[in-house]
């Protein structure tokens, strides 16, 4: 046990992998993850197989896939299938496993193989649950008071945090997995799970980091020649419901959605540094990800669900312990791998056999996929992907639309070469995949190997009078909600 390195595993939630300044973005600052970058490599390729939070969750902790795991939409009152858990499979070979942050799992104080759990569920008390994070601001005086600001869990107005900048649930978030690290077994080499709920909204960042961007002349989101046509029916949906987000409101916006990305990225300096004055840094193995990320403007649309890249292709930063050459320095790697992937790349670091249910391959392992299956939603809501090479496809069966992508010279995903002549047979072949992944209904859109989808609708919205999931005063807690009135549109 002497030998095993310890692991870091740090999870965002909202975060695209193109808001990195080691990818190039020319606006957000990222001096902490650049540097981690330069320190390990970063996975430019990287894909959340099902882009919501609770499926994408499921994968990374059981490292399968949502056919494997059962959830491909928002199972919230799903239990964790029974597979081996990452956690679970680090105690087994005789680790400290420890989580902080959101789990998203049901029930809430189900800890799915960790010792510890200290637990910030966004204010879910429908769950009849109060998490840690709310007990902490009661003990500093703030019960119930996280949600005053008034913004919502799935909307995108934004203003400053109204309380003191230590209660944000960033600097919480850091300053328990700090002290989960000075409490650690000295004996036992540790899993360390850090979960951080932001740059998920509500939009709510300290006035210190909104101040950084507030003269920033930021880029208007990238739009696509195929957005001027007809819409098959779930981007009609999701344009619909963001119609009336603005130029304005978009800078407002993407200015506090950076903000909340730098806090974290500031707030993980406290972390390593704990690391390193605790004698543990060159010991240890940090994995920096995202369940996906956010379309922030894009063609229009916000938040996820969507194979585009700002919503699909997710950050993955790997740094080994010192002196393991399996990983080096200053790397940037392209090959293709999703959040399965994770679980046996982190056992295989640890020197940890991997449970024979994992579907996962170790990203320092010669084995590479040649293409992957993407998933959300079901019905008219519905969407798949498949990834292989610089190519891209896209499908919604509603409206039985394919959008196919060459994302080496267009990575914006502006121009659809579907009816391109020149991409007739790269169209086939990917389609092909597509069609041999269907299951559970899914079949039914294709006939003969042709896809032929489901009927075009008309969207047509109804009224939001839960404003987005908007959460109200936390004290006394609120009453348990019926979970039959929850819709699928409001996950939070």
């Amino acid at each position: 046990m002497a030998n095993r390195p310890n692991v870091l595993l740090i999870s965002t939630d909202h975060w695209s992998a193109e808001l990195l300044g080691a990818a190039g973005h020319p606006e957000i600052r990222t001096p902490t993850l650049d540097e981690l970058a330069r320190s390990g490599v970063r996975f430019r390729n990287a894909y959340s197989e099902c882009p919501v939070c609770i499926p994408a969750r499921r994968t990374l902790m059981t490292g399968v896939s949502p056919r494997s795991h059962g959830d491909r939409d928002f199972g919230e009152t799903m239990p964790m299938p029974n597979l081996p858990t990452m956690a679970q499979t680090f105690r087994n070979a005789g680790y400290q496993a420890c989580a902080v942050g959101k789990l998203h799992v049901y029930p809430q104080r189900s800890r799915i193989g960790f010792d510890e759990v200290i637990l910030d569920e966004e204010g879910r008390t429908q769950y009849g649950v109060t998490d840690d994070y709310e007990g902490f601001l009661a003990d500093r005086g703030y019960a119930g008071r996280q949600f005053d600001h008034g913004m919502s869990n799935n909307d995108y107005l934004t203003r400053s945090w109204h309380l003191p900048e230590e209660t944000h649930a960033t600097n919480w978030a850091t300053q328990q997995m700090v002290r989960t690290i000075k409490r650690r077994d000295p004996l036992r080499p540790a899993f360390w799970f850090l979960s951080y709920r932001h740059p998920h909204p509500p939009l709510v960042p300290v006035d210190t980091y909104l101040d950084m961007y507030r003269r920033t002349d930021l880029r208007q989101p990238a739009s696509g020649s195929w957005c001027e046509g007809e819409l098959p029916y779930l981007l009609q949906a999701v344009r619909t419901r963001a119609a009336h987000i603005g130029a304005a409101e978009t800078r407002a916006a993407t200015r506090a959605f950076y903000a909340l990305c730098t806090h974290i990225d500031h707030q993980l300096r406290v972390v390593v540094g704990t690391l390193r004055e605790e004698g543990l840094l060159d010991d240890t193995a940090i994995c920096f990800t995202s369940d996906h990320g956010d379309m922030l403007g894009r063609y229009g649309m916000w938040a996820k669900r969507l194979f585009y890249e700002p919503s699909s292709n997710v950050p993955m930063i790997l740094v080994g312990p010192a002196g393991d050459g399996r990983v080096g320095h200053h790397g940037v790697e392209d090959r293709l791998v999703g959040w399965q992937d994770v679980m046996p790349t982190l056992l295989d670091l640890a020197g940890i056999e991997t449970p024979d249910s994992v579907e996962g391959l170790s990203m320092l392992g010669t084995r590479q996929r040649e293409w992957l299956y993407g998933e959300v939603g079901e019905g008219d809501h519905a969407t798949r992907m498949v990834r292989k090479g610089r190519f891209k496809l896209i499908y919604y069966p509603a409206g039985n639309v394919s959008q196919l992508f060459d994302l080496d010279s267009d990575p914006l995903e502006t121009r659809n070469l579907v009816l391109s002549e020149n991409h007739r047979e790269v169209l086939d072949e990917l389609t092909g995949i597509l069609v041999s992944q269907l299951y559970g209904g899914d079949e039914e859109w294709a006939h003969e190997g042709t896809l032929v989808g489901r009927p075009q609708r008309r969207f047509r919205p109804g009224p939001n009078r839960g404003l987005s999931s908007q959460r109200g005063h936390h004290w006394p807690p609120p009453p348990k909600t019926d979970m039959k009135q929850i819709e699928w549109h409001n996950e939070g």
